[in-house]
């Protein structure tokens, strides 16, 4: 048996073949990423009269060019964790921090955990797709939260107190009421130079044709604000204006394509067997179910229910010394971000519209708090069940 050890950098990685007792087949040599040099040391592996197993680290990006040839080529390939594998750096006394000796660590890595090495399994184009929309809404949603900010900014300035008033960004139908009235008022000046009739049909007209709720009471509010307010930046500057409506033009560009981004996902998503079940749970609505999926990927690839609390990083692993059995546990973290704030969302929507048709995770979500458990607690004690639920639910689509 031989384990080829591949240290992955950004255009070039550095490889290792290894046989059991550290026998070096071939001392390490750069690999860069293109396709003549990988297709010579794909030869020189298949020359190899022996069971090749090759072992990588999951390096965000950068190995997937050197996976997916070698998987091509029909090899055996294993990606592992990158905690993982600083565990098992971190058992050698003097350290050093090379490529060809990270190269040759993870080749001996191979060898000592060579019948419990998993091969890697490529997710289906849907859930790939789904996986790399994903991370760009969110990419673009971080965008969207800075220019909120510094539209509430440039508000501070010109109508101070407005964003206590109205709604902001609505992720369903992709309106922004704060943002319409920011550009079509911009300055408390442009309200307070008309009577508070005029405003309030000014308003009513403006709410008709954006699509708004026509209410008078908020008109009203917003005038007495803007009579009450006071702007620190005058409304006959040359630059006002523009700055404000600029502010509201890129929060436009930023909501269409998430807008876009959110439609191309929901329509991937609607074609998987499992999207009609994780739609009907009780706190998921329209927007949530395609991130769910994009962050879970394919149920398939959990064998049992607790591996997806692990994938989430809210397992809380056992601890146990002598007579001592720690009962408190924190969550591990060790796991998705994404799919944590996601459940945070989902938990957030149980608790807000308390789910009728599917109120299983909301009735013990009630059930912890009256136990006097804290909101932080309770939230990962439902997303934790809620998880369960959800495996066990989209596994039988599939067994079926």
């Amino acid at each position: 048996m031989i384990s080829v050890g591949i240290d992955i950098s950004k255009i070039k990685s550095m490889v290792c073949n290894l046989k059991p007792y550290g026998e070096i087949v071939s001392k390490p040599f750069e690999v860069y990423h293109v396709e003549k040099e990988l297709s010579e040391l794909t030869t020189m592996l298949l020359r190899l009269n022996d069971e090749v197993r090759v072992i990588m680290e999951a390096t965000g990006i950068y190995h997937l060019p050197v996976l997916n040839y070698l998987k091509e080529k029909e090899f055996f390939v294993a990606v592992i964790n990158l905690f993982e594998m600083k565990e098992y750096r971190c058992q050698e006394l003097r350290r050093v921090k090379t490529d060809k000796q990270d190269a040759i660590t993870i080749s001996n890595y191979g060898i000592d955990h060579w019948y419990r090495l998993k091969e890697y399994e490529a997710q289906e184009n849907i859930y790939a797709e789904l996986k790399l929309l994903g991370r760009q809404y969110r990419y673009y949603m971080r965008i969207r939260v800075e220019g909120v900010l510094e539209l509430t900014h440039l508000l501070d300035y010109t109508m101070p107190g407005i964003k206590t008033l109205l709604k902001g960004w609505n992720e369903t139908n992709g309106k922004d009421k704060l943002g319409d009235i920011a550009e079509e008022y911009w300055h408390y000046d442009n309200i307070s130079k008309k009577s508070e009739k005029q405003f309030i049909d000014s308003y009513l007209k403006w709410a008709k044709k954006k699509g708004y709720h026509q209410s008078q009471d908020k008109a009203a509010k917003i005038y007495a604000l803007a009579k009450e307010g006071i702007p620190t930046v005058s409304s006959s500057a040359p630059s006002t204006k523009m700055l404000v409506q600029e502010a509201v033009r890129v929060l436009r560009e930023v909501d269409h394509t998430l807008m876009m981004i959110l439609t191309q996902m929901q329509s991937l998503a609607k074609s998987l067997p499992e999207y009609p079940v994780v739609r009907a749970m009780g706190g998921v609505g329209d927007v949530l179910p395609p991130k769910l999926i994009a962050e879970i990927g394919d149920i398939r690839r959990f064998h049992i229910g607790k591996a997806l609390i692990a994938h989430a990083g809210i397992d809380a692993p056992p601890y146990q010394s002598g007579q001592f059995v720690g009962t408190e546990r924190k969550i591990s973290k060790r796991g998705s971000s994404s799919l944590r704030k996601i459940g945070y969302e989902v938990m957030r929507c149980l608790k807000t519209h308390k789910a009728s048709e599917d109120a299983t995770v909301y009735e013990f979500i009630v059930k912890k708090e009256r136990e006097g458990k804290s909101k932080r607690a309770v939230k990962i004690a439902g997303l934790n069940k809620f998880l369960r639920i959800y495996y066990a639910r989209a596994m039988e689509v599939y067994q079926k």
